[in-house]
């Protein structure tokens, strides 16, 4: 198999708030059209009886105009979901290098996100470390800001 990483799809309550929120405070670029799908092909492909889609593809900053996206849909109804949490199983988070990390987590907050640990600073080698901390977009999803350095 020759594989190239594409995108991670996000499920929001609201697309449109969501997706604002990256675009604000990461940089990431809407990429058009916007997506609407609904029918007989996307519920056997999802799974989802009466299954309907509207979202956006997010180009995620740093890797050009080929690089990933975060694929931001709501679906016209959706489960019940716990809140999220650093240790549940599946995926945890979405991360994003920055210059200052203490500064971008105050324009997360900022910007409606939200507090989940604190910034820390962990020694990984003799020679390096890293600065980082967990926090949440709108809608609880964890977010973990990070910055390298000697």
């Amino acid at each position: 198999m020759n594989a190239r990483y594409a995108h991670t799809n996000l499920i929001a309550e609201d697309w449109r708030a969501l997706a604002r929120f990256y675009q604000e405070v990461f940089g990431c670029t809407l990429l058009s059209p916007e997506r609407h799908f609904q029918g007989g092909d996307l519920e056997r492909g999802t799974g989802v009886p009466a299954a309907r889609l509207d979202g956006v593809h997010l180009l995620l900053p740093g890797h050009g105009e080929r690089g990933p996206t975060l694929e931001i849909f709501t679906y016209g109804s959706h489960e019940h979901r716990e809140p999220q949490a650093a240790n549940r199983p599946g995926y945890g988070h979405i991360a994003f290098a920055v210059d200052d990390v203490p500064e971008s987590r105050a324009k997360v907050i900022a910007s409606g996100g939200g507090i989940v640990g604190d910034v820390v600073t962990l020694r990984i080698s003799p020679f390096a470390q890293i600065t980082w901390c967990y926090v949440s977009d709108p809608e609880g999803n964890i977010i973990e800001l990070q910055s390298y350095g000697p």
